[in-house]
């Protein structure tokens, strides 16, 4: 009876599969539900916004976000130089940390800590776009878009007590988006004084660590609670706006800020050399201080008189007292054509003693050329005048981040009771256009007085970047300055050798008011010409 079950067994499963394939088949074909539609297929440039990023989770922000450029070549560079940039880097860190480590370890009685292996790995990070902002200041903001997938090994041996433990941190994730600040731009290298780095989200961070070769992110709960503390704590640090500060270069030697200030009282010259065929010379000093843009101080006119006497007192901001000199330059003054050059002398800042008035009789000679044979000693008459260096207390210099446009917060000595110093700065023009040329200087109005910058040639978008300074008895409330943008040409045969590209009048009371503004204007006569000026009222109060 055995047999036979298990003969019929057999049969009646072969026929029961048999049968199943034949009834599948006949649903199958004959028995297809209606309410099944074909996909809709479409090409990816017809897709919408939303279903592209679910599609796509991973598509870099500058498709995301048109604000954000592309930057494959910069990804194409690290990649190359990936391998020389994980030496380098890992070769600074051991180097930044060895004295906080060696500085820490007694506190715990910890022998030693130091690196076994460190190597950032193979992979090298990668900018998914970077997004640059554009503002009034001296700055530039970037925020670049980083993720990192690496394959470091970074081994840290702890040894104490005779014995010693290992961890090992591998499998490195990142993803941060950073707001890196570059400010105050300067003009030194590398054209930056100070770096802000803060993050604008929480960072994604993700690692593998190994402790005497045992997983310990392998623990239940262990990981997650990790990589939470990790994420607080560094977001409680950099997340904006709170920042990281690195300093690159010194500010107030970058940006070659005042520093001090030097009082110059002019008060004789005695035998100066006759210029004149008839009569006496008619003699004043310009004065000035070297490396500076600033317009020479001058004296009076001293009419018929070879042994003058001014008695006459000046200020002249210094920046760098080790490089700068002052300038002395004696003129006769002529009523037509150019000035004669009487004579002229330097004195090095770095030979005057702060605070101590130093009375110095210079001799007058035709040039600083050592070799020239028309440097007679004396024989061009002496100068006397009386020099105080004044360098400026720690405490009277910004040291605030936004302070970083203002030369100073305070007018130099000197400046009248109740009056003040206005400070003009002509940064840069845009879009300015030139029926006939386009080689445009900036020329102020202001109280009469009439000040120009340097011309640049063949330039829509001009940067001047020159200051200058009004000595006011009071402030100019109810004052207006008058800005022209002017372009010149002397090619021969123009009809319009000089056109005006546009002009602004700028009313004062807000400088006051604010003691600092610093916009751009459009210019009245121009089709979109703007020209970015910042001014700024300091008082000695």
């Amino acid at each position: 009876m055995g047999y036979l079950s298990s003969i019929f067994g057999l049969f009646g499963f072969g026929v029961g599969i048999s049968v199943g394939l034949v009834v599948g088949y006949f649903f199958f074909i004959y028995f297809q539900p209606t309410d099944v539609q074909d996909p809709d297929i479409r090409p990816l440039t017809e897709q919408d916004s939303e279903s592209l990023q679910r599609l796509l989770s991973e598509l870099p922000l500058w498709v995301k976000h048109p604000d954000f450029d592309r930057v494959d070549w910069l990804n194409k560079f690290i990649e190359y130089m990936w391998p020389y940039l994980d030496k380098a880097i890992c070769k600074t860190v051991k180097e930044a940390t060895a004295p906080m480590i060696a500085e820490q370890i007694p506190q715990y009685k910890i022998d030693a800590v130091e690196f076994e292996t460190l190597t950032l790995g193979s992979l090298p990070p990668t900018f998914q776009g970077i997004k640059v902002y554009t503002t009034e200041e001296k700055e530039l903001i970037l925020e670049p878009a980083l993720k990192w997938a690496a394959n470091p090994n970074v081994t840290v041996a702890v040894k104490a007590f005779g014995l010693k433990a290992t961890a090992q941190v591998v499998d490195l994730q990142v993803f941060v988006l950073p707001r890196v600040t570059m400010k105050p731009l300067v003009p030194s290298f590398p054209c930056f004084a100070n770096i802000y780095v803060s993050l604008m989200e929480k960072p994604h961070v993700d690692f593998g660590l190994k402790l005497v070769g045992a997983d310990l992110m392998s623990i239940p709960g262990l990981y997650r609670f990790v990589l939470e503390i990790i994420k607080d704590q560094v977001a409680n640090m950099y997340l904006w706006p709170r920042t990281l500060d690195i300093q690159v270069l010194d500010v107030a030697k970058a940006m070659r800020r005042p520093v001090g200030i030097l009082t110059v009282k002019v008060l004789r010259a005695t035998k100066l050399k006759k210029k004149d065929l008839l009569g006496a010379s008619d003699p004043y000093v310009k004065l000035r201080v070297s490396e500076d843009k600033l317009p020479s101080k001058k004296t009076t006119v001293k009419h018929k008189n070879l042994n003058p006497e001014w008695n006459e007192e000046f200020n002249l901001v210094v920046k760098d007292p080790q490089a700068q000199a002052l300038e002395l330059h004696v003129y006769d003054w002529e009523k037509v054509g150019k000035h004669d050059k009487m004579g002229m002398n330097v004195v090095p800042l770095k030979e005057l003693p702060p605070e101590e008035l130093k009375t110095m009789n210079l001799n007058l000679v035709k040039s600083l050329d050592a070799i020239d044979s028309q440097n007679d000693k004396g024989g061009r008459g002496q100068l006397e005048v009386e020099l105080t260096y004044k360098p400026f207390k720690e405490e009277d210099m910004p040291t605030e981040s936004n302070d970083f446009g203002a030369l100073m917060e305070k007018a130099p000595e000197g400046t009248p009771a109740g009056g003040g110093l206005l400070v003009i700065v002509v940064h840069e023009a845009q879009d300015l256009e030139g029926k006939n040329h386009n080689n445009p200087y900036v020329r102020i109005l202001f109280k009469g007085e009439e000040r120009k910058t340097k011309q640049i040639k063949k330039s829509r978008e001009p940067r001047w970047q020159e200051e200058f300074q009004f000595t006011l008895p009071e402030p100019p409330t109810n004052d207006k300055l008058h800005v022209e943008v002017i372009s010149s040409s002397k090619r021969i045969g123009l009809l319009h050798p000089k056109e005006s590209l546009g002009y602004v009048i700028i009313n004062l009371a807000d400088v006051v008011a604010n003691k600092r503004i610093n916009e751009k204007y459009h210019l009245i006569d121009s089709k979109n010409g703007q020209i970015q000026i910042e001014l700024q009222w300091r008082t000695s109060s």
